[in-house]
């Protein structure tokens, strides 16, 4: 028998060649990054120009109020910021405020609770994909508002009928946005986290969770504009049957009186509250999660 000994080098391996080391003396240095002055960051900063529009429109009120020279219909600026003042001085407003967010909170909280219950479900099952799909497109289109009516029979002139509508407006688009945010997860995250040996809650919270936390980040953002403008709505037929509530009821009742610019205040009020939530909850949100992560630019 004869044993033929391969070797052990092919004719055709390129020759292994010494290691050489370059000198960088030569090169040139990369040039430094030039530092803009404290002024030039704060001019490129969004919040200048926010208050710069803010400050135009402004204006442009105040402009068009002496133009129209009628206070009752269309009060200035500076009447309708002077009682903006003078509610939060005398801690009106204030508590108007706290009436309402309490209220929301409540609803919002609720809300956001059963979506995510739904979206589990979703999730979970062909079941449940289908029964959030007919769910969300019999009830999303509906407004909660024109729900008041009714819950003002089963729930009577208390907070839970305003709790009730509030449910209503924040489940459908969370429940719909989050649903949406776990179907668009990648295949290849998924097989990466079953390679991982993740299961169950694990496999969620490290997985699906943070894939989907773009859409429901969004999906909070407008049921918290739902919630917060079906509330202020509800406010106003609901103070006109129980005579009390919070923002909505005191616009309501500063209309009865004709005191347009205590009206203007609380919507001013309204509107401020709507801006100190997205700038300091959901965008710092953004900024520590999503955008940190490179998901969104």
């Amino acid at each position: 028998m004869t044993v033929t000994v391969l070797p052990t080098a092919r004719p055709l391996d390129p020759p292994v060649r010494a290691e050489r080391e370059f000198s960088l003396s030569g090169a040139a240095a990369p040039p430094e990054l030039a530092v803009l002055p404290l002024w030039k960051r704060a001019l490129d900063s969004s919040a200048w120009r926010q208050v710069a529009l803010l400050a135009l429109l402004a204006g442009l009120w105040e402009i068009a109020a002496r133009v129209a020279d009628n206070d009752l219909l269309f009060p200035t600026f500076t009447s309708a910021a002077r009682a903006l003042w003078e509610g939060l001085a005398g801690g009106e407003l204030l508590v108007r405020a706290g009436i309402s967010l309490k209220l929301l909170l409540q609803g919002y909280a609720l809300g956001v609770v059963l979506a995510l219950a739904l979206t589990a479900l979703a999730t979970s099952s062909r079941w449940g994909r289908d029964l959030l799909s007919s769910l969300t497109a019999m009830f999303n289109p509906l407004p909660a508002i024109a729900l008041l009516p009714l819950a003002l029979l089963w729930f009577g002139l208390g907070s839970g009928s305003l709790i009730f509508v509030l449910v209503h407006a924040v489940l459908w688009p969370l429940a719909l946005a989050a649903s949406a945010g776990f179907a668009s997860v990648p295949e290849t995250l998924r097989m990466a986290g079953r390679n991982y040996g993740l299961k169950g809650p694990a496999y969620v919270a490290q997985i699906l969770l943070p894939a989907a936390l773009p859409a429901i980040l969004s999906g909070l953002r407008v049921g918290w504009a739902f919630a917060w403008r079906t509330l202020i709505a509800a406010e106003l037929f609901f103070g006109a049957s129980s005579g009390q509530g919070g923002l909505g009821w005191y616009i309501f009742q500063n209309r009865n009186e004709l005191q347009t610019d205590r009206v203007f205040a609380g919507l001013a009020l309204v509107i401020l509250i709507g801006w100190l939530v997205e700038r300091l909850v959901f965008s710092t949100v953004e900024q520590a999660t999503v955008r940190r992560w490179g998901m969104q630019r």
